[in-house]
């Protein structure tokens, strides 16, 4: 058994890491992902919550057919799906350049960004908890990340190993559509959040297996079950995310996708495809504390989020960066960083042909 690599082999990994010039292209790629991601998010909720008023039918148990023909029609969704798409190509650039320990975690900025984005348009400025949830998110994915890029050797997936994530896949999917069907009227936002994660880091797993394969000209009927499973639970977990926009904040359904995503894709790493055998305990505690930080900011940010609160004790908030009505407020840390973003980004770029301002 190799021997656990001592704290002067970790530092030198580290400071390794910045001798490759392809993390010059990489880091810049991951960032305008962890934009794209931000803006597209913000896009596609606005579109989700048009539709909803347009047709008078709450999507928050599950959006209905028309309701997704609908969002078609939305150029605010539309554009939000398009920049979602560039995400996912540049986080993909980006892994091809640069580590997954500098990628992943700059991921996670997308959160903040969302954050600000959601305060300007919303008017539901942060709040102490919110941002200390927000801190959790991207701590814990920080060091879980980390730990795993530290510990975690890429060796190849037998056929067998791969049935074995398309089986777990199938069981997964059979129960989250369960649970909808049957807890569709009670279940929020925080269950479609949870669920789009679970799916998409399977999606991550399975993409990866597809890259790779099709690298080493390895495509045969596995293969192509695996394709069917990487649309089937793109489709599936594309849908929650939907209507978790539907009974969410933007910004809390990124943060349970740039958590959940990433944690679910390295556990299928370790506990099926074994790619962290010969790490040592201590890196195992690691990986439970940090996934469970992270997961506690989840949950944190669900309950303490100030337009869910808002939501939920029906109390009027001014939207946009008009202020409330008849005084000024008071200038504290949040107010200024929702300025910020308002000279940054004064106005939506893209508007619906039935926006107010559009006319």
């Amino acid at each position: 058994m190799d021997a656990a690599p001592s704290l002067d082999d970790v530092a030198d990994q580290l400071v390794g890491v910045f001798a490759d010039p392809g993390i010059l292209i990489g880091i810049p790629l991951a960032l305008l992902g962890a934009v794209f991601m931000s803006f597209g998010a913000q896009y596609q909720h606005r579109g989700v919550q048009k539709v909803e008023r347009l047709t008078a039918i709450d999507g928050g148990a599950g959006l209905t057919g028309g309701q997704l023909w609908n969002l078609l029609r939305r150029p605010s969704w539309v554009v939000g799906t398009v920049m979602l798409g560039l995400a996912i190509v540049c986080q993909l650039s980006a892994l091809s350049f640069a580590p997954l320990i500098l990628v992943q975690p700059l991921g996670a900025i997308s959160l903040v960004i969302t954050t600000l984005l959601n305060a300007r348009i919303s008017g539901h400025r942060p709040t102490r908890r919110s941002l200390s949830a927000i801190a959790l998110c991207v701590a814990g994915i920080f060091v879980f990340v980390t730990i795993a890029a530290l510990y975690a050797t890429e060796t190849p997936i037998s056929d067998g190993q791969l049935i074995t994530v398309l089986v777990i896949l199938l069981v997964v999917a059979i129960v989250l559509t369960s649970t909808w069907l049957w807890l569709r009227s009670r279940v929020g936002a925080l269950f479609y959040i949870v669920a789009a994660g679970i799916m998409y880091g399977f999606v991550a797993t399975l993409a990866k297996v597809v890259i790779s394969r099709i690298q080493t000209g390895d495509f045969e009927w596995l293969t192509v079950v695996c394709v069917v499973g990487l649309i089937a639970g793109t489709a599936i977990g594309a849908y929650f995310v939907q209507t978790a926009y539907s009974s969410g904040p933007p910004d809390l359904v990124i943060a349970g996708l740039t958590v959940i995503d990433p944690i679910v894709a390295i556990v299928i790493g370790l506990a099926v495809l074994r790619e962290a055998e010969h790490a040592p305990w201590g890196a195992y505690v690691g990986f439970v504390i940090a996934g469970a930080l992270a997961i506690a900011g989840v949950f944190q940010l669900a309950r303490y989020h100030p337009q869910v609160v808002s939501d939920s004790q029906e109390i009027p908030i001014t939207r946009g960066s008009g202020g409330a009505p008849g005084g000024a407020q008071p200038r504290t840390g949040s107010v200024r960083i929702t300025e910020a973003v308002a000279k940054v980004w004064p106005e939506p770029p893209i508007r619906d042909n039935d926006d107010p301002a559009a006319r």
